[in-house]
């Protein structure tokens, strides 16, 4: 009965600090394999669009707990951009594909009660005026990620090789979405999680990826990652709530 407990049982608060998300543009034979029963990909000119997002979370906790009882620590979360047909209509949201947390009782707490594949690794932040940067190590290189970002005042272009014609189409992939989906095989159903957030305004920025082994592995191996688009916020609130089940037909 662990699928019960692992469909986001309660609400949940945290406060992020730092938010970069990078978002890749591949053809959509690559991402298409990686989707679930329910999900299909949510695409632009032909793209499918995976994304990493780093984050430096503080006092996350569940919402009915004060600040004061929250964790703070470091997320990364590997995506694809999805779309789920619902009685709703069509919903845009994110497959987790793995999360990373350099703290072990968020590791434990996350896979007791998400889908979203946590691994522990070793992250360092290194702040400046104009620039901040990453540097996250796991376990035989799985996920290592070096990467810098220049914190200018205006927003930068777009990434050279961008499939996206303007900013504005690229903010329809720059992340979080308002839901995550994961799949539930016991139940062939989908689990929905919707994502509350305000003072969500990202700005386009200038990055260096030196370093990305997640991209070097199977099936991102033997295609050339195209860098979409980077967008970065820092001190915002945010909030998980409680997910739902979704049926899907047989």
């Amino acid at each position: 009965m662990l699928h019960l407990l692992r469909r986001h049982p309660f609400a949940v608060s945290a406060f992020f600090r730092h938010s970069l998300v990078l978002t890749y543009a591949f053809p959509q034979r690559v991402l298409e394999p990686l989707l679930p029963p329910g999900l299909v990909l949510d695409t632009y000119r032909g793209c499918g669009f995976f994304a990493i997002a780093l984050v430096q979370t503080e006092n996350l906790r569940p919402s009915f707990l004060p600040a004061a009882f929250g964790q703070s620590f470091f997320l990364s979360g590997y995506r694809i951009f999805t779309r789920l047909a619902s009685g709703a209509g069509e919903l845009r949201g994110l497959r987790i594909l793995r999360s990373d947390t350099d703290r072990r009782v968020m590791l434990c707490a996350g896979n007791l009660l998400t889908h979203y594949h946590y691994r522990l690794c070793r992250a360092e932040l290194r702040e400046g005026p104009e620039e901040i940067a990453w540097c996250v190590r796991t376990p035989r290189a799985e996920a290592d990620l070096d990467v810098s970002v220049r914190l200018a005042n205006e927003p930068a272009p777009l990434p050279p090789g961008s499939p996206f014609e303007s900013e504005k189409d690229a903010r329809r992939f720059a992340g979080p979405l308002p839901y995550t989906f994961d799949y539930e095989a016991e139940t062939h159903s989908i689990v929905r999680v919707l994502a509350v957030r305000s003072n969500w305004n990202p700005r386009a920025v200038e990055v260096e990826v030196r370093r990305n082994t997640f991209l070097d592995r199977a099936p991102f191996r033997g295609v050339e990652p195209r860098l979409a688009n980077a967008f970065y916020l820092h001190d915002v609130p945010y909030r998980w709530m409680r997910g739902t089940r979704v049926p899907l037909g047989r």
